[in-house]
């Protein structure tokens, strides 16, 4: 053969074996991203699904997607209603290939077309669907329209609920190309293959079943071949047969056996093997399906709790609703799931509840990964229809949970609802009914409702296999040790009944700090930090002396957006999370858990965040898993002390002023430290007893607004219009020397002139706020100037001390409408008064101006005093004033805003 013949023969080998190749690809399955180049408009509009519709004015975006962002997640009336998404499809001309769009979550209602042709509907916002969209496409370009619909619709599910519906393609978008006969994806939206484990005690045996469809017009002889393989990809089992596929669908079924299996074991050993069905079209794969297997056996006793592969198997873990972060919402991926369950395995955790609604596919796949055993759910949430739409939407809901998450390890418990407000029989009656198809489509598992708002024995808490509680006494109604005595007494009148807890918590700020801390109100502004962790003190410890208790689920893993919300530190925020919504903060409840669940060591000195304290005793607190513990003070060894129920204490220790460096370090050779500034007040100094942080918002308080959430005996100390010198500066003084921190309303002339005065109040702690820059009667100004006026206060401010502006005191306190809608649009707070003394007038005595502010105090039970650090006479009067409202018991609260650049 000669050179070129040489070459010739090898360029026809390499073209052939490139058709070949070319042929085996576009047989198999094959999946294509289409996450990104869509056009987005938030509204509904006419004629957009037609594929000459010209979209070029549109957003640009990519998925996953939302547009309830920041609206959703700020509080207010988030937007929901219909948007629309557009996008090209560039097909290639096929032979016998299928076409179907996957979505993973379009909330709530999603319409597709395809060249103007609708390809179908999907009613239910969190779980993935398909539909085949072979018959409307066209080689070359193609035009995808989505119209996903986010309002309450009366028959789809969830109605109601404590969180945000953030509308959009939330989730993922795929186009999946198959040949004609392949394994089925229509089966709603799951994979096509079931498996059902029997576990005897030296073999496993997996009865598997795998739906199929030939969507060609003839006959199509094909193999079907299952391997089980072992982590290391070795095959432990394996089927093959021959099958003749006739057009239309048909189920394969086989038995593999698998000698000596190694068992799924939770946290301990989350052990997986896959199992690959393959449909071969002579020797090459035309399609196929993986799926990880865990092998494993759960079950409930109601005194053992819940056993896994037939021993005790503790859960204890956390309500985890969603990865969602600020800015974002719920349109998050991988990255932000992973980090969730990294701080999650870190808290020590066993299981998750993921509520209230099904989870995004990963966040099923990283559990059986991690062993995490999983309660997940059906969004029937707070309302329900008495209508059979409303039943067979929620009842396509739960086909779909199940039938896309059974094959998973981690899944234990079908969760068929949460927390319906009524209790009468037709609530009953359709908890019964989703029981009853759960148990169908999957006898293997359990199921569960969360149930509160009746009594504990009412029929619609006992129609599924486990009974399931929120309670929140200590935080609602009632007292922390309310929560022991409450399960024996419910477990004594159910003895056959297993019965755990769904939710169990209190909300907390990481920057509302107060030690020891009062009782908040639930709906209000002032949510410190330490009442939390008592709170997650006593459960924790009534919830280990009592293991007949199935599950304990804390409400909540992490902050999350709730529009309805108004309370703690920011709006539309439900604040019950061990972490931040940011992720930022580990609260101190978030170590007490650790120090629970997590079997490495642990050690967390508490109340970190309370890093000024006035001086004198405190008791110290830390969190250990150890049995003894040590505190140093600057050094100096205050004492040893038992570890009782995770929680050592140092009671009643001596701080002197100055900076205070406190260590701790237990028997097991941890350590943790903390650095403190002890403010050198004098022993009957008034003092500053709390601080309380304002969202930014645009709120208004003080009369005639909302008062702000202050007890009975609590006071807010403002001064208007400085800083001057000479007056500011005796002010000042008298604050330092009762460790007494204020608000300061500055105008912008004086602030300007005096810069280096006003940015030592700042630097002294108290708060700088706004007066308007030449304290004008606004009410005489065009709306022009006087938001001209605001503008030159704004800079004026930021020039000054840095910051952004957060609050605003008008002039003579008299309010103007255009200044009022500006301030609100840009989260500005407005400060009225409560407590007035007038100390402008001139003449009086620093007793008789004392007497009039304790006067007014008496009559409003507390609030906010105004005065001016401008009059000479108040300067004078008011080392007086702090000493006469010490004396008469009443407490000081500095308010703050969240610190914020321009």
């Amino acid at each position: 053969m000669n050179w070129l013949k040489w070459q010739e023969t090898l360029r026809s080998a390499a073209l052939a074996l490139l058709l070949t190749t070319l042929g085996v690809a576009q047989a198999e399955r094959t999946v294509t991203p289409l996450d990104g180049h869509w056009q987005f408009n938030r509204s509904d509009v006419a004629g957009a699904a037609e594929p000459g519709y010209d979209d070029g004015s549109w957003a640009t975006v990519t998925l996953p997607h939302t547009w309830n962002v920041p609206d959703g997640e700020t509080g207010g009336t988030p937007y929901r209603g219909a948007g629309w998404y557009r996008r090209v499809l560039d097909i290639k001309p096929g032979g016998e290939t299928r076409r179907f769009l996957e979505f993973d979550g379009a909330t709530l209602a999603a319409d597709v077309w395809v060249n103007g042709r609708h390809a179908g509907r999907h009613e239910g916002g969190y779980a993935r669907f398909r539909l085949d969209i072979t018959p409307l496409l066209q080689p070359g370009r193609n035009v995808l329209a989505v119209r996903v619909d986010n309002a309450k619709l009366p028959h789809v599910a969830p109605l109601g609920g404590d969180f945000t519906v953030f509308g959009g393609l939330i989730r993922p978008v795929r186009l999946i190309e198959t040949p004609d006969a392949h394994i089925e994806l229509l089966d709603h939206g799951g994979p096509g293959v079931r498996v059902d484990t029997a576990l005897a005690p030296d073999s496993a045996r997996l009865t598997v079943q795998v739906e199929l469809r030939n969507d060609g017009q003839q006959p199509a002889e094909r193999q079907l071949r299952l391997t089980l393989r072992d982590a290391q990809g070795r095959s432990v089992a394996e089927h093959v047969e021959r099958l003749r596929l006739p057009a239309g669908a048909q189920t394969a079924s086989a038995m593999l056996t698998v000698p000596k299996p190694r068992l799924w074991q939770g946290v301990q050993d989350p052990y997986l093997y896959r199992l690959s069905a393959e449909l071969l079209d002579g020797r090459q794969v035309a399609d196929t399906v993986q799926l990880p297997l865990g092998l494993r056996q759960f079950a409930v006793d109601p005194e053992r709790g819940f056993l896994l592969n037939g021993k005790p198997y503790p859960l204890h873990g956390v309500n985890y609703f969603h990865a969602g972060r600020p800015g974002r919402g719920v349109a998050v991926g991988k990255a932000e799931i992973d980090e969730d369950l990294r701080i999650l395995m870190d808290l020590g955790l066993t299981a998750l509840r993921l509520v209230h609604y099904q989870h995004p596919p990963y966040t099923y796949e990283r559990a059986d990964e991690l062993g995490l055993v999983l309660w997940t759910e059906i969004p029937l949430n707070s309302a329900m229809e008495e209508t059979p739409a409303f039943g067979d939407n929620l009842y396509a809901q739960l086909r779909e949970l199940v039938r896309q998450n059974r094959h998973h390890a981690s899944v234990a418990v079908w969760g068929v609802g949460n927390e319906v407000y009524r209790s009468d029989e037709p609530v009953r009656a359709l908890l019964a009914d989703l029981h009853a198809l759960a148990k169908q489509e999957d006898p293997s598992r359990l199921t569960t409702y969360a149930h509160c708002c009746a009594p504990d024995d009412h029929p619609m808490a006992l129609q599924t296999d486990l009974a399931s509680y929120n309670r929140y006494w200590g935080w609602y109604d009632g007292q922390f040790k309310d929560i022991g005595p409450w399960a024996d007494k419910l477990h004594a009148k159910l003895p056959g009944k297993p019965i755990g807890l769904g939710e169990y918590g209190a909300g907390a700020s990481a920057v509302q700090q107060e030690d020891p801390p009062r009782r908040p109100e639930p709906g209000g502004r002032w949510h410190p930090e330490q009442y939390q962790a008592l709170f997650h003190e006593t459960y924790a410890a009534e919830i280990a002396k009592r293991p007949f208790m199935w599950g304990t689920f804390i409400w909540l893993a992490f902050d999350h957006a709730a529009a309805n919300r108004h309370e703690g530190d920011t709006t539309g925020r439900n604040d019950k999370g061990l972490v931040t919504y940011d992720r930022s903060r580990l609260k101190d409840a978030y170590h007490l858990m650790r120090a629970w669940w997590q079997p490495k060591p642990v050690l967390h000195l508490t109340s970190k965040r309370l890093a000024t304290r006035p001086a004198g005793k405190v008791d110290i607190k830390a969190y250990s898993n150890a049995a003894k513990a040590t505190l140093e003070v600057n050094g100096k060894t205050v004492g040893t002390v038992d570890v009782v129920d995770r929680i050592a204490v140092w009671p009643a220790v001596e701080l002197a002023a100055g900076p205070a460096t406190l260590q701790v370090r237990d028997d097991r050779g941890s350590t943790d430290h903390v650095e403190w500034q002890i403010e050198g007040c004098n022993a009957d100094a008034l003092g500053t007893q709390r601080v309380l942080q304002l969202p930014r918002e645009g709120a208004a308080y003080g009369a005639p607004y909302a008062r702000l959430p202050l007890a009975p005996n609590e006071f807010v100390l403002t001064f208007d219009d400085g800083p001057k010198p000479g007056t500011t500066v005796r002010v000042l003084q008298a604050l330092k020397a009762e460790c007494a921190k204020a608000t300061f309303f500055m105008n912008g002339e004086p602030m300007s002139q005096h810069a280096a005065l006003a940015q030592r109040v700042r630097a002294e702690g108290h708060t700088v706020a706004m007066h308007g820059y030449k304290h004008s009667a606004f009410g005489e100004l065009p709306a022009k100037e006087q938001l001209a006026d605001l503008e030159g206060m704004q800079k004026t401010h930021r020039y000054v001390t840095g910051g952004e502006p957060a609050a605003w005191r008008f002039p003579y306190l008299a309010e103007t409408p255009a200044l009022r809608e500006a301030l609100a649009q840009q989260k500005v707070t407005v400060l009225s008064a409560d407590v007035g003394i007038e100390d402008w007038v001139q003449g009086q005595t620093p007793e008789a101006m004392a007497e009039r502010l304790l006067k007014g105090l008496r009559e409003k039970g507390g609030g906010i005093v105004l005065l001016h650090d401008v009059q000479d006479q108040t300067a004078a009067a008011l080392p007086l004033l702090l000493r006469r409202l010490k004396q008469e018991g009443w407490r000081l609260v500095h308010l703050q805003w969240p610190e914020s650049k321009p």
